[in-house]
């Protein structure tokens, strides 16, 4: 295993010789935009990855990281946990797509009612696009009302998307029902619901992003969609089994109308779910959410298995212990190196980011020297870490051994002025860019 080090730059060129080709068969070059080749410095960085294992991957080159990122996320146990690919194994004995629905969907969808104590009912998809999309669907069928109040990221359906930049062929009346507002802000919130008095079908948020909520903050947004007759949706695709077994009702205590999960539930294969109150559940037996694989049984072997090593493994907790050991050093490598004006940390044990700023360049010139310097140090820096279960103590000292290097350029390079000479690739790009 070829693990590069700040001796020898890597060398990137499978990665780039597949990028040229990909450019040829491949809009973006990439099904995700945030896996893709804008994401790291372009010929400074790999794009392709072959194979990985725990909490490392492999690319093209052969170049081995620690990955952080790990999927986006999903892979809160690591890349080919033992117990979930025995149930994917398993499960490929006794086939894959049915023509009928399966005692297994069944199964899973009373496992997690059980789970979840507010959930009644449970309807499954295979992207948290499909969860979130299917839950407004459903609000708005339930209330006969059209208008969406929303707060954070939730896929690429039109009716989210089109209030980001990314909105291009999205319909402005589609646009129009969608309005966002500022986590942390009731008043705003009130003020909203009020604007759209008896229009608002959903208030749907990510109930903790990379802040807390403030105290009682949750509990408000509560009361206001129920004294406003408005579905509240949590979207845990990300906190979902991350910040608590049972998610945001497990962490702070206040019961959504639907939640919406993915992610981390099938730990790198594809499904998510929607589960909630019946009186609002009931609704999906009129509603059109039906798609081929929304009974795959490969995911719901996956989410069964990845359910039994979170109720019988501390998980969570050796997550947020390696967690909590990257931020605590991350802060401590800031201030010894003098980097506060720079790069701050923002974020939860279980997801945090990097934060770059007076650079000249939205901080993405500073991500961009960061990145270079860290993949040559076998670090997989997209700016972020999701901690998994794989990851130790080692892969701990090693990364922070190796953005101590790096800051000790940075912070080298920013008092020399010469930050951009020191990028060797393109500079990376933001998914969403300003308007």
């Amino acid at each position: 295993m070829m693990r590069q080090g700040h001796n020898m730059p890597p060398v990137y060129a499978q990665s780039l010789e597949l990028l040229q080709r990909a450019e040829r068969a491949i809009p973006a070059q990439t099904q995700t935009f945030s896996k893709g080749w804008t994401q790291y410095p372009r010929g400074a960085a790999p794009v392709f990855a072959v194979r990985a294992e725990g909490g490392h991957l492999w690319d093209a080159d052969g170049n081995e990281y620690i990955d952080w990122p790990m999927a986006l996320g999903p892979l809160l146990l690591g890349h080919n946990h033992p117990a979930v690919n025995l149930a994917v194994r398993r499960q490929l004995d006794d086939g894959i797509a049915f023509s009928l629905p399966t005692k297994g969907e069944l199964e899973l969808a009373e496992r997690l009612i059980e789970w979840f104590p507010y959930a009644e009912r449970a309807r499954f998809g295979k992207n948290g696009s499909d969860a979130t999309s299917g839950a407004v669907r459903a609000a708005r069928a339930a209330t006969g009302r059209d208008i969406v109040l929303c707060c954070g990221y939730h896929g690429w359906q039109d009716w989210f998307i089109g209030t980001t930049t990314r909105n291009a062929g999205v319909p402005r009346a589609v646009r129009e029902l969608t309005i966002a507002f500022p986590y942390n802000d009731a008043d705003r919130l009130a003020q909203l619901l009020e604007q759209h008095r008896g229009a608002v079908a959903a208030i749907i948020m990510e109930p903790m992003g990379l802040i807390e909520p403030k105290s009682g903050y949750l509990e408000q947004v509560r009361a206001l969609a129920t004294a406003h007759g408005a579905i509240l949706i949590f979207d845990e695709c990300w906190t979902g089994f991350r910040i608590h077994r049972q998610g945001a009702f497990g962490k702070f205590g206040v019961a959504p109308d639907l939640a919406c999960f993915g992610k981390a539930l099938g730990n790198g294969v594809p499904i998510s779910v929607i589960v909630g109150r019946a009186a609002v559940m009931e609704v999906f037996n009129e509603i059109f959410f039906s798609f081929t694989f929304g009974g795959d049984m490969l995911g719901i072997a996956a989410a069964g298995a990845v359910l039994d090593v979170l109720q019988r493994e501390p998980v969570l907790e050796d997550v947020a212990a390696i967690g909590s050991q990257l931020v605590a050093g991350i802060q401590k490598l800031i201030t010894t190196h003098e980097l506060g004006d720079h790069i701050s940390v923002a974020g939860y044990s279980a997801r945090h980011f990097i934060l770059f700023r007076n650079d000249g360049a939205d901080g993405l010139l500073l991500k961009s020297v960061f990145q270079q310097e860290a993949l040559r140090g076998g670090i997989l820096a997209a700016g972020w870490h999701a901690p998994s279960w794989a990851h130790n103590g080692d892969d701990v000292d090693r990364t922070l051994a190796v953005y101590d290097q790096v800051f000790s350029r940075l912070r080298s390079w920013i008092s020399q002025g010469r930050l951009a000479d020191a990028l060797k690739g393109d500079r990376v790009l933001p998914v969403f860019r300003a308007p």
